[in-house]
């Protein structure tokens, strides 16, 4: 795993470099996500008041018309779209069952959008979250939200953050109008985990959409930093997004904690990537 030259040695044997193209054009959009950290409680108590749910009992996850996993409920014996954001925490699921309590309904709104993320205890231990389900509805970004308003130029996570927190009464509800709303469990293990399965590895892990790139898939990216440093190296596609849709289209996971959040929130960077496809794979059907 240390050794430099034997990895890439492996990678230039055994693959091929197949530069991904839509329609022509192989210029893409790779944004970054992070691992939120929040001080949080197993219990309500003080000032953890905000709800981190488990998934509720009457939610059903099936197979949909498209191949990919819908949520809902039954109702009459149909299957029917589970509540949204707005209903959910304005108490419409009767028996829900927090896996944990947090203090700051932005952050933990920010969770939402990100996925995984950790629980620091008082006592200094760490709750690992990774999500159970979530409602089927379709994201929307508050970023996109507060843009349409016309309240913020600024749209990048950081500036967002702050926002949000500067103005609490508007900032409720804004929130609500994603529809979206995620379930969590505690894991255990290294983490977080994406969703081919494994650990994601901060600077090496990318989401991507497996519609044209398979989970598993080594990718070598070529893009640029917020701070507008090159951004070139192999990565590995092991997780997915909500917002990750299209043949060139990457969030490059940049780690655990602030220094992660500022870099994931900041970065909205043109590029491209090849995929590394083993070479006895006909060239044709690659």
């Amino acid at each position: 795993p240390q050794d430099h030259e034997a990895a890439r040695s492996f990678f230039e044997g055994w693959f091929i470099p197949h530069l991904a193209v839509n329609n022509g054009s192989a210029e893409g959009l790779f944004t970054g996500y992070f691992e939120p950290e929040l001080a949080g409680s197993r219990t309500r108590k003080g000032r953890f008041t905000v709800p981190i749910l488990g998934k509720p009992r009457d939610l059903v996850v099936r197979k949909g018309a498209d191949g990919g996993q819908e949520s809902g409920r039954m109702v009459g014996g149909k299957f029917a779209p589970y509540f949204t954001r707005a209903e959910i925490e304005a108490g419409a699921i009767a028996q829900a069952n927090p896996v944990a309590w947090v203090e700051d309904p932005v952050d933990a709104h920010i969770l939402h959008i990100q996925g995984s993320g950790r629980i620091r205890l008082e006592d200094g231990t760490v709750l690992r979250l990774g999500v159970a389900a979530t409602n089927g509805h379709k994201f929307v970004g508050i970023s996109r939200i507060l843009r349409e308003r016309g309240l913020i130029e600024d749209t990048s996570m950081p500036a967002v953050r702050a926002w949000l927190k500067a103005n609490p009464a508007q900032a409720k509800a804004l929130m609500t109008e994603n529809p979206r709303y995620v379930f969590y469990h505690v894991i255990t293990g290294d983490g977080p985990v994406g969703s081919e399965g494994v650990a994601l590895t901060a600077g090496r892990s990318l989401a991507v959409d497996p519609r044209y790139v398979a989970l598993g898939l080594p990718l070598f990216l070529d893009t640029v930093e917020p701070s507008g440093q090159p951004l070139r190296r192999l990565v590995m596609a092991q997780d997915t997004g909500a917002a990750i849709k299209g043949p060139i289209r990457g969030d490059f996971f940049w780690g655990t904690g602030e220094e992660a959040f500022d870099k994931a929130g900041r970065m909205k960077s043109g590029g491209r990537y090849w995929l590394l496809l083993p070479q006895r794979r006909s060239p044709r059907i690659a």
